[in-house]
């Protein structure tokens, strides 16, 4: 295992070597006498700065896919890499480290702080790795310009619009500067005025930072934007031609 927790500044960064591997990924449920298979041998890479869509019918296993692929979930068989590093040989502790520095994770529901305001929710995931405060702030700051939120750095989750809170979702997502970004449904519960502005917003960081995106999503014409797309059917990733 590498050490130091610092493995994939380097060892993911190489320009043909994948953020992301899932190789012969199997996830079973046991419900009654027999297990229920969800993931099927599935295999999956993701290369540095590629941005993909998964789509797939209700119950076909998408957020499995994510919750596995973030090491919130166990395998049944199979693995999951982040960069060259098995995450199912990490304990807790340094699985959780290094999903603070190179994980960013947005959800349908955006999950913000609500008793903190747009900046201190950005601010947080830069406070639990011990930066300082002032510094952290300043950093927060900048990534809500970036995402069109600067002059709404001390409104609270409930005094922003929906669109807004998605926004500082994934400011909160990027302020690591993560090799990966996670994304379920991230304009499932936006109206489509809206939703065009994140999914625009999430085509852009991708190019200016770099940052490789996953993103689950039902929206089709959002999938078909992505530079690859994929359709997760009987437990498996099949890639949707005529990109």
């Amino acid at each position: 295992m590498t050490s130091n927790n610092e493995l994939t500044a380097e060892s993911a960064t190489a320009e043909n070597n994948p953020v992301l591997l899932c190789e012969n990924l199997i996830k079973e449920y046991q419900v009654g006498p027999e297990p229920i298979r969800i993931l099927d041998e599935l295999n999956f890479k993701l290369l540095p700065g590629e941005w993909v869509a998964v789509v797939g019918a209700s119950g076909s296993g998408k957020t499995t896919f994510l919750n596995m692929v973030a090491g919130l979930d166990q395998a049944s068989q199979g693995c999951v890499k982040w960069g060259d590093e098995d995450i199912s040989e990490l304990n807790e502790t340094q699985l959780g480290l290094l999903r603070n520095r190179h994980l960013g994770f947005v959800y349908q529901f955006h999950h913000l702080l609500a008793e903190f305001s747009a900046l201190e929710n950005v601010a947080m995931p830069l406070w639990i790795q011990g930066v300082k405060k002032s510094q952290a702030k300043i950093k927060a700051q900048e990534m809500l310009e970036r995402v069109g939120l600067g002059s709404r750095t001390e409104h609270k989750p409930a005094e922003l619009s929906g669109g807004e809170r998605q926004r500082v979702a994934i400011a909160r997502a990027l302020i690591t500067q993560p090799l990966l970004v996670l994304m379920d449904e991230p304009t499932g519960n936006l109206d489509s005025h809206t939703a065009d502005g994140i999914q625009k917003l999430i085509r852009e960081l991708n190019q200016q930072l770099n940052t490789s995106f996953v993103v689950v999503t039902h929206d089709l014409s959002f999938a078909s934007q992505a530079q690859k797309s994929y359709k997760l059917a009987g437990g498996k990733l099949q890639e949707m031609q005529g990109q």
